[in-house]
C-alpha cells in the first residue's frame, strides 16, 4: 500500500508489533522455550523468573497474543518461538484431555490440571483454530472441552468444580464434592465461559455451550460472587473480591447474554460493571482486590473492563464507547513498556539460574510488555500499603494487554446490517474506510472512504457537545459543509449520522477540545488529573520510578508522518 501523510498519534496495530517483541523475547531459550512469568525491573540488574503458571496458562496466553499481534501488525518475526510455544502446549495434555502443569527442577509442585490454566488453554486453541483452521488445534480443543464437561460436578441447575486442581486420579477429595465447596466460582468457572462460548460459536460444539449455560447459572443464581447491589463479595473465600477474575467473569456473562439474546442478563452485568467503575479511575486504573492487593492494578483487569464495556456498548449502552476509549488511550497505552532507559540490564548470563531466573538483556527482551502491577502514576507499584513492591511485569498481563489492543482495534470500526460505525476515534484502516485521528492535539477526525457505504455514523465524544461540530465532505471537486446542530443528524445518543458515503470521498469532522482537571481516587489516594479531550496529559503527584502521564507531549497541531494502515478483507472476530 502506498504511504501517505497520517497523524502521528496512537496506532494500536503498531503497539501490537511492540507486544510481539516481548512475547518472543520472554521465552527461555535455555529451558525448552518455556516463557518467563514475571520480571523485577527495579532490581539492579533487572531479572525475569519462572513460576508455576508457565505450564498451561502462560503458554496459552502467549499463543493467543502472538496470533492476534500478527493479525493486527502483519509482523512475522519470532515464528520459531511461537511454534515452540504451540508444541509445548500440546505436550501438556494427558490422555484424559486436561492440560497439566509439569514438574520443575527448581520449584517443587505436584503435577496437576489447574483450573485457572484451562481458561488460557481453550482460549489459545480457539484463536489458533479460528486463525488457521488447523485440525490439530480443533482435535485438542474438542478433547479438552469434553474433559472440562466430564469432570464438572453436575447438579440440577448448576455445574461447578469442587477444587482448584484436578489430578489424573480425579478430584483430591470426595468430601469436597459432597460439601459443594466450589472454590471461588469466578476464578475457576466464570472466566472459562468466554473462550468456551467463542469455541461453540466457531465450531458448534455443544459441550462448550452446556458448560457456559450451567456455569452462568452458577454465577448469577447460586454463587453470591456478586451481591444484590452489584458489588463484589469481598470475603476471603471469594479471593477478597479479586478484580481480574470478577471482571473477567462479567465479560464472559455479558457475551453469553448477547449470544442468547438475554436482555436481563446484560442488565445484570451492567449493574456490577457500574459498581466496579466507582472503584476505578476514569483513565482505567483498577484495584487488585478489595483488601491486601487493593493497590496492585493488573493490566488483566483493565482489559476485562475494556471487553465488558464493548459488549455493553454493542448492546445499547452506547455511553460505554467513550468509557472504553479513555481506557485505551490512557492506562492501556501507558501500561505498555516502550522506554527502558531506566532499566539496568546485564549483557551476559553469568548470574542466570537454569530453569529459574535470567538477568540476560531483560530490558531488550521485554520491550513491548505490559505492567504487571502498576500505580496510577507509575509503571512500578512500590507503595507502603498492601504487599509493597512485587512484580513489575507478569506474562498474564502481557497476553491480556495484547488482547486489549486487539479488542480496541477490532471494534474501532464495525458493520451491522449495512451500517458502518466508527466507535473509537483512533487511527485505523479498514476495507470500508480509514480513520485519521488528530486527537489529542486537535479536535479533528478525517475519514477516507474506500467503497460506497449505504450508511455511515461516527461517535462524537460527549465533551464535544454538538453546537460547534463542523462536517466538511469533499467528493471530487465538490465540497459540502454541515453542522452538528441538526437534530436529525444524531442517532443512539452520541453518533453523528452521515448517511451514505462514497468511494473516494473525504469527510473531515472538527469539534472543540475539552480541557479539564479531575480528582481521581485510587483506594484512598487522590490524583489531580489534567485532561485534553479523552487523554490524560499530566497527573499529580508524579511517579518516582517510571512515571506515567508525565511525558506526554501535545501540540496545537498534530504532528504528521508518512505511513499507512493495515486493511484486511477477513478480520478475526473475538
Amino acid at each position: 500500500m502506498a504511504k501517505r501523510s497520517i497523524p502521528d498519534t496512537l496506532m494500536l496495530e503498531e503497539r501490537a508489533a511492540h507486544a510481539l517483541n516481548a512475547m518472543v523475547g520472554i521465552a527461555d531459550r535455555d529451558y525448552d522455550y518455556v516463557p518467563f512469568f514475571a520480571a523485577n525491573l527495579m532490581a539492579k540488574p533487572a531479572y525475569m523468573t519462572h513460576g508455576d503458571w508457565d505450564y498451561g496458562s502462560s503458554h496459552g496466553r502467549m499463543i493467543d497474543g502472538m496470533i492476534l499481534a500478527r493479525h493486527m501488525s502483519g509482523e512475522t518475526f519470532g515464528q520459531e518461538v511461537e511454534e515452540r510455544y504451540r508444541s509445548n502446549l500440546l505436550s501438556f495434555f494427558k490422555e484424559d484431555g486436561m492440560s497439566y502443569r509439569q514438574l520443575n527442577p527448581v520449584h517443587k509442585w505436584e503435577t496437576n490440571a489447574n483450573l485457572i490454566d484451562q481458561r488460557a488453554v481453550i482460549l489459545s486453541l480457539t484463536t489458533w483454530y479460528m486463525e488457521s483452521g488447523d485440525q490439530k488445534a480443533k482435535e485438542a480443543a474438542d478433547r479438552h472441552v469434553a474433559a472440562l464437561k466430564r469432570i464438572a460436578i453436575k447438579e440440577r441447575d448448576i455445574w461447578y468444580y469442587p477444587a482448584s486442581e484436578y489430578k489424573e486420579t480425579g478430584w483430591p477429595s470426595k468430601n469436597a464434592v459432597q460439601l459443594r465447596l466450589a472454590p471461588d466460582p469466578a476464578s475457576f468457572c466464570g472466566r472459562l465461559i468466554m473462550p468456551l462460548l467463542k469455541y461453540h460459536e466457531l465450531t458448534g460444539n455443544q459441550d462448550a455451550f452446556e458448560l457456559c449455560q450451567y456455569f452462568t447459572a452458577l454465577i448469577t443464581e447460586r454463587s453470591r460472587v456478586f451481591l444484590e447491589d452489584g458489588s463484589f463479595n469481598d470475603s476471603l473465600a471469594y479471593r477478597s473480591g479479586h478484580f481480574h477474575t470478577r471482571l473477567g467473569t462479567l465479560d464472559a456473562i455479558a457475551r453469553f447474554g448477547e449470544f442468547t439474546r438475554n436482555a436481563a442478563m446484560i442488565s445484570w452485568v451492567k449493574k456490577s460493571y457500574d459498581w466496579a467503575l466507582t472503584k476505578c479511575t476514569a483513565f482505567g486504573w483498577t484495584p487488585g482486590d478489595l483488601h491486601e492487593q487493593a493497590y496492585e492494578h493488573e493490566t488483566c483487569s483493565l482489559v476485562d473492563l475494556i471487553a465488558t464495556g464493548i459488549t455493553l456498548a454493542k448492546n445499547g449502552y452506547v455511553e460505554y464507547w467513550g468509557t472504553v476509549e479513555r481506557f485505551l488511550r490512557n492506562h492501556l497505552a501507558e501500561s505498555q513498556l516502550l522506554d527502558l532507559n531506566w532499566v539496568e540490564q546485564s549483557t551476559d548470563k553469568l548470574r542466570d539460574i537454569h530453569a529459574d531466573r535470567s538477568y540476560y538483556k531483560v530490558a531488550d527482551r521485554t520491550r513491548g510488555a505490559f505492567a504487571g502491577y502498576s500505580a496510577p502514576n507509575d509503571f512500578c507499584c512500590d507503595v507502603n500499603e498492601g504487599r509493597g513492591h512485587t512484580n513489575d511485569l507478569q506474562i498474564c498481563c502481557l497476553g491480556s494487554g495484547m488482547r486489549g489492543l486487539f479488542m480496541g482495534w477490532s471494534n474501532s470500526i464495525t458493520e451491522q446490517e449495512g451500517m458502518i460505525s466508527v466507535n473509537f476515534l483512533l487511527n485505523r484502516g479498514s476495507k470500508w474506510l480509514d480513520v485519521d485521528s488528530y486527537l489529542p492535539h486537535e479536535g479533528k477526525v478525517v475519514l477516507h472512504i474506500h467503497q460506497d457505504l449505504p450508511r455511515l455514523a461516527v461517535r462524537i465524544p460527549e465533551w464535544a457537545g454538538f453546537t460547534k461540530i463542523n462536517v466538511a465532505r469533499k467528493r471530487g471537486n465538490t465540497l459540502t459543509e454541515g453542522k452538528g446542530k441538526d437534530p436529525s443528524s444524531w442517532i443512539n445518543k452520541c453518533f453523528l449520522l452521515l448517511g451514505p458515503a462514497y468511494e473516494g470521498e473525504t469527510i473531515t469532522i472538527t469539534f472543540p477540545l475539552s480541557f479539564r482537571t479531575t480528582q481521581e481516587n485510587a483506594v484512598g489516594q487522590v490524583f489531580d488529573t489534567q485532561w485534553r479531550g479523552d487523554d490524560v496529559v499530566d497527573i499529580s503527584p508524579k511517579g518516582r520510578q517510571k512515571p506515567l502521564y508525565s511525558g506526554r507531549e501535545v501540540y496545537d497541531h498534530a504532528p504528521m508522518r508518512m505511513g499507512d494502515y493495515r486493511r484486511l478483507d477477513r478480520e478475526l472476530i473475538w
